[in-house]
């Protein structure tokens, strides 16, 4: 194995990290990594681009979703009704 570092970022591992920048999950290296890619990759610049404003528009808004234990109620019924119809 080689001991090199690897600073090139392919454009889908760069998108990767993108996502996980965003959600507060990507390491330092990584961070810097897609910064050395988006000075040089215009189709990654405008993906991150738009991931940003996403992000805010997400943020502004007040949507309401479901909690975990709603969303498991919901499974189990429609589990037992799939099995229901199944055995019909």
């Amino acid at each position: 194995m080689s001991n090199k570092i690897k600073i090139v970022l392919p454009c889908q591992e760069a998108n990767h990290v993108c996502d996980k920048s965003q959600y507060k999950n990507a390491s330092l290296w990584e961070k810097v990594k897609l910064n050395l890619h988006l000075i040089y990759c215009r189709a990654c610049r405008k993906y991150s681009k738009n991931n940003a404003k996403l992000t805010k528009v997400m943020r502004k808004s007040n949507i309401e979703y479901l909690d975990k234990k709603c969303k498991e109620q919901m499974k189990s019924e429609l589990d037992k009704a799939i099995k229901e119809t199944s055995i019909n």
